[in-house]
């Protein structure tokens, strides 16, 4: 439960800083948004460390799926477009690939 959390919080923060980018190129917002875009950028990656696999690849591929559904949760609550059937099935599908990644039974 703990990775879950901290992965959706990573999710919001690498949406965030992103988005912070994208407007500056996309859509003409000031430069001074990359300042807490790049803060956002650090605070994800410094959250990552905190997830609760043993292995670096395992946190980022598990992460992945919630990225994914955060991902249309932002494109649905930020920026107003209601995700449609694709978007929804496509994140249950990475999203029982994370249970699958992150509920495995492992010896050792």
């Amino acid at each position: 439960m703990r990775s879950i959390l901290v992965f959706a919080a990573a999710a919001a923060l690498e949406i965030g800083g992103c988005f912070a980018v994208w407007c500056t190129l996309r859509q003409g917002a000031s430069a001074w948004w990359l300042l807490p875009g790049s803060l956002a950028l650090a605070g994800f990656a410094s959250l990552l460390t905190l997830a609760g696999t043993g292995f670096a690849g395992r946190a980022y591929a598990a992460y992945g799926g919630i990225y994914v559904a955060a991902s249309v949760l932002w494109l649905w609550l930020v920026e107003g477009v209601r995700p449609d059937r694709w978007d929804l099935l496509g994140a249950a599908v990475v999203l029982l690939g994370t249970g699958v990644i992150l509920l495995a039974p492992r010896g050792g």
